[in-house]
């Protein structure tokens, strides 16, 4: 890795990522489980870490992360709402279903770990269930400038149109993307969202569609993967919401090739990968790197 000075005054990666024509298929986080935890307040630049809450929820969080692999997240109400009962989110975001839940909670240690156990699973935890999405929007400033910059604005229009189901969400991966949003339970990252995209998103959501323009991935699948499932539905015009069937998928080096059926009809998707030119990628970053980035190579019908 290339070192560097530092991050230079006024640098921001999102900018960087937009002038530079990074294209933003394949980089949603690669996760099944999430726990959304409500936690106001700042946060700091590792928000987990520097949260106020209690030392030994802190160490449950992170080591169901570690050997669960289910993602904590911290969340608040747009407003930085005042402290009390807190509201915790439950998801499984798989390709063979999803789920989301929610309970309240004074405190977070009344969380048992047969309930934390389950989550980890992708098993229901028999917290009440959601019918409706969640719109998560990271905002989280202090781990990266574009994410409160164009994140706030955002997080606000979503809540003026939708304020029962907009939180605004700690750091989710993609800084250079923002504005980012994940969207449960189908565990969907979005980026690259302005205000004026909020009225749609909600709509689309509603109505069981997807926003292919700013769709970066679905989360449960791997990075290319993901690209191939976005390229795939371009190509189809095809913005359901419920994932495709994944009928086999091989990656030999840098190709992926990746067979999905739609409807009865099955489709060859083939994507190769590569790393990007060497460059700051957020912008707190003290060094550079290579951010991966996928081509389509090839798509065919199979008869």
């Amino acid at each position: 890795m290339t070192s560097a000075p530092g991050p230079a005054p006024g640098f921001r990666c999102a900018i960087t990522s937009r002038e530079v024509g990074e294209a933003a298929e394949g980089t949603a986080s690669t996760v099944r489980s999430f726990l959304l935890v409500e936690c106001p307040g700042p946060w700091g630049v590792d928000a987990l870490r520097d949260s106020r809450l209690p030392e030994p929820v802190k160490a449950r969080l992170r080591e169901l992360e570690r050997t669960a692999g289910v993602r904590p997240l911290l969340v608040r109400r747009p407003g930085r709402a005042v402290a009390g009962a807190m509201t915790v989110f439950a998801a499984y975001a798989g390709t063979d279903g999803s789920w989301l839940e929610r309970t309240v909670v004074p405190d977070l240690a009344q969380l048992p770990d047969a309930t934390l156990a389950d989550i980890a699973a992708g098993t229901s935890p028999g917290w009440a269930p959601c019918s409706d999405p969640v719109f998560a929007v990271c905002t989280h400033g202090r781990h990266d400038a574009c994410c409160a910059e164009r994140g706030r604005p955002l997080v606000a229009a979503l809540a003026g149109i939708a304020p029962d189901l907009t939180w605004e969400v700690s750091h989710i991966g993609g800084d250079r993307f923002a504005a980012n949003v994940l969207v449960l339970p189908h565990g969907l990252y979005y980026g690259r969202l302005e205000p004026r995209d909020a009225h749609d998103l909600v709509a689309s959501h509603a109505a069981g569609r997807l926003d292919l323009e700013h769709l970066r991935g679905r989360t449960a699948y791997s990075f290319p993967l993901q690209a191939a499932d976005i390229y795939l539905r371009r190509h189809l015009g095809d913005d359901r919401a419920a994932p495709f069937r994944l009928v086999s998928h091989a990656r030999r080096g840098s190709d992926t090739d990746a067979v999905f059926d739609v409807d009865g009809r099955r489709w060859r998707v083939q994507v190769t990968s590569s790393a990007d030119v060497r460059r700051q990628v957020t912008c707190r970053a003290t060094s550079e790197s290579a951010p991966p980035v996928h081509r389509l190579s090839a798509l065919t019908e199979l008869t």
